[in-house]
């Protein structure tokens, strides 16, 4: 009876926020931010440090805020308080890789992780429903894991192995270049692989980092050089499972206008286009995914997080600017004073 008498809160009590931010306030600090559809911030709660992704929990008005790589800290926020609800630390011998996400009933988490001594990735698991306690952990299935995502099928997980070995002690120096091997890894809840798609040999300096998953399945994933500068590879790739990758790029001028990295990437919500955002070329392109072909870019300075938005795609950029696009140019529709961060979450 006290159940149905007391319901449980919901994203609804926490202003309905459509998506989630980490953002830099000048002289107010870190932030993990809640944004409407329409560009409004409804809520900012305070991080230790610079964030990087954040997971919301799927039916709880929660979200995990993670520290950008090679931190430590995960912060879960009650996004209608703003009370801290748990924080946790990467265990002795791993850090973050600023990402992480629930499975379909919420009672997990999963985040990616480096064991910097052994120099292979990892995926934490953590007890959602009971303050965020570590369960446990099992193989990535590469070196490098940053982006992970639930597939529709709401078991299986898709992991970006982007094949660079770091290590907290040098900093963001990359120490196995010459001997990278990239992957999207599938696996089960346990860790069981179920699948593992890796890129061609002369493709093995492209790292792949961030992912996006459509309704059906498709898993979009953006990718960013290592190799020889003046060399112009395709940093957009589309998998299906039992299916070989396709690859997507723009019109070389076009192309070359991304400088070698894309730092997200975002499908439709009715699986018709793809987005990809360059923060370094200040750029966004358009790919019709009916015939994998370009179809438009956009200028904007220090562009990088971007989400599928009803019937259009909503950016962020790093001069606090929000919007999404018309036919011909970026339609904005906020201006706040801060620096969004890399990702723009869709809750």
């Amino acid at each position: 009876m006290a159940t149905g008498l007391c319901p449980r809160p919901s994203w609804a009590d926490a202003g309905s926020p459509t998506y989630l931010s980490a953002a830099r306030f000048p002289n107010a600090g870190d932030h993990l931010v809640g944004l409407s559809g329409a560009g409004d911030i409804l809520f900012k709660l305070p991080l230790p440090g610079r964030g990087h992704a954040a997971a919301a929990h799927p039916t709880r008005p929660e979200a995990v805020g993670f520290a950008r790589r090679p931190g430590r800290f995960a912060f879960v926020l009650d996004c209608i308080t703003g009370q801290v609800i748990a924080n946790f630390n990467a265990p002795e011998g791993r850090h973050f890789y600023g990402h992480g996400t629930f499975s379909a009933d919420g009672s997990t988490l999963y985040t990616t992780e480096n064991d910097y001594e052994a120099g292979l990735g990892v995926i934490g698991v953590w007890d959602a429903q009971h303050r965020y306690v570590r369960l446990g952990e099992f193989a990535s299935g590469g070196v490098g894991p940053h982006d992970m995502k639930l597939m529709p099928d709401g078991e299986t997980l898709v992991i970006a192995n982007g094949g660079i070995e770091t290590h907290p002690d040098m900093g963001r120096t990359k120490l196995n270049l010459t001997t990278m091997r990239p992957n999207l890894n599938y696996v089960a809840p346990d860790g069981t692989q179920r699948d593992q798609i890796e890129l061609p040999s002369e493709l093995s300096r492209n790292s792949i980092r961030h992912l996006a998953v459509g309704p059906d399945g498709l898993v979009a994933f953006a990718m960013q050089w290592q190799g020889e500068a003046e060399q112009h590879p395709a940093l957009l790739g589309l998998h299906t499972r039992g299916e070989d990758i396709r690859l997507l790029q723009a019109p070389m001028t076009q192309h070359r206008e991304l400088r070698g990295y894309v730092g997200s990437v975002a499908i439709a919500q009715d699986a018709s286009q793809l987005a990809a955002t360059s923060p370094i070329g200040g750029v966004v392109q358009i790919f019709d995914l009916a015939n994998d072909t370009f179809s438009a870019t956009y200028a904007l300075p220090d562009v990088c997080g971007v989400s599928a938005g009803g019937a259009k795609f909503m950016f962020s950029s790093g001069t606090g600017k929000v919007g999404t696009f018309d036919d011909a140019k970026p339609v904005f529709l906020g201006d706040h004073p801060c620096a969004w961060d890399n990702h723009l979450v869709r809750i």
